[in-house]
């Protein structure tokens, strides 16, 4: 399944884009996983297991926050559309709506200055005090604050951390028994980054927000594997069902293959990005910083997991994106390939 995908993924581990690598094809109701490289290369090389975790960075952004929000919309307890406010008392701005953290159009001046030397508390106020601008509504800008803030918002709606809310609402509903938050031993993670100040990052939240934030962050801060990935995805492609146990609505599933900014032209939907297909339908995209990503096809019942430490030793974001996006490119060619040949038979 996908052959020239799976060239393209051994290329750039050759080319040393990334030294480890654990992804799967789902399709027609089967899956076909691969792990392949080295889990670290630096202080010493050690070899990736399939069961290690992946810090997955924004990930964490649909897995769980996008979910809740969802979640608690679905409930009623939420309107997406009144200012974010009504739900996050202490916030200042009162033109913000949760849309518009969702979608990335809220236009958020979001510059903190010192932000890294910050307590936990000292950031969570800065936050609290950061405003929209002129684009409110109009303009996608990507950002971690949305994603934050609205962590910030569950803990005042339903009295727990975010991380014990992700854990009752996602994780246990999913059975991704594997998954987990501020590791207490980084022996079965995977590295990321030799960071210049802290080191060699293991079994520590790369992002330096979420690793401040700590139980707070709704932008960063999952750990997880292959296994666990593939039931998240599983429930996409079964209407919102995990096994036997519902997660979201199926109406809210095929909701959100439509444009969810506030003019209909940005195309986001609630927490995901969409990435068209090669015939134009949307299907449903997000990406981690440390070299993940998910893509999703809730229409066909597809899906595309893939996890690498593309951040270890060094960052290098700008060769990697380039490179992933020719191998998503490789892989929705194959997709209609694919397509056409299962219909053949």
């Amino acid at each position: 399944m996908y052959e020239k995908t799976k060239e393209k993924i051994k290329e750039l581990m050759d080319q040393k884009v990334f030294s480890g690598v654990s992804f799967s094809f789902i399709a027609n109701g089967k899956s076909e996983d691969h792990t392949w490289g080295n889990a670290q290369i630096l202080p010493t090389v050690e070899s990736l297991e399939p069961t290690f975790l992946f810090d997955v960075a924004s990930l964490t952004k649909v897995v769980c926050t996008t979910t809740v929000v969802l979640q608690l919309m679905e409930a009623g307890i939420i309107n997406i559309d009144v200012p974010f406010k009504n739900y996050y008392s202490v916030f200042e701005d009162e033109k913000i709506t949760i849309r518009h953290l969702l979608t990335h159009t809220s236009d958020i001046q979001s510059y903190i200055e010192n932000r890294d030397i910050l307590s936990k508390e000292e950031l969570k106020t800065a936050y609290n005090r950061v405003s929209s601008g002129e684009h409110l509504g109009k303009k996608v800008v990507y950002t971690d604050t949305g994603t934050i803030l609205l962590g910030f918002m569950m803990e005042e709606v339903l009295s727990k951390t975010v991380i014990e809310i992700f854990k009752e609402r996602v994780l246990q509903p999913l059975d991704m028994t594997e998954s987990l938050f501020l590791p207490t031993d980084a022996s079965k993670i995977v590295p990321t980054e030799n960071h210049p100040i802290r080191g060699l990052i293991r079994g520590q939240t790369h992002d330096p927000k979420a690793f401040v934030l700590a139980e707070h962050a709704g932008n960063a801060g999952l750990f997880t594997n292959l296994t666990d990935l593939k039931k998240f995805t599983s429930m996409y492609l079964n209407d919102g069902m995990y096994q036997t146990t519902p997660v979201l609505e199926k109406s809210t599933i095929r909701s959100l293959l439509d444009d969810q900014t506030p003019n209909g032209k940005g195309h986001r939907s609630l927490g995901w990005d969409l990435k068209d297909d090669l015939s134009g339908r949307s299907l449903l995209f997000h990406t981690g910083y440390t070299g993940t990503f998910l893509l999703i096809d809730p229409e066909e019942k597809e899906g595309f997991v893939f996890l690498s430490n593309r951040v270890h030793p060094v960052d290098k974001r700008a060769e990697y994106i380039k490179k992933r996006d020719e191998l998503i490119g490789i892989y929705l060619k194959e997709k209609i390939t694919f397509k056409d040949e299962s219909l053949s038979f």
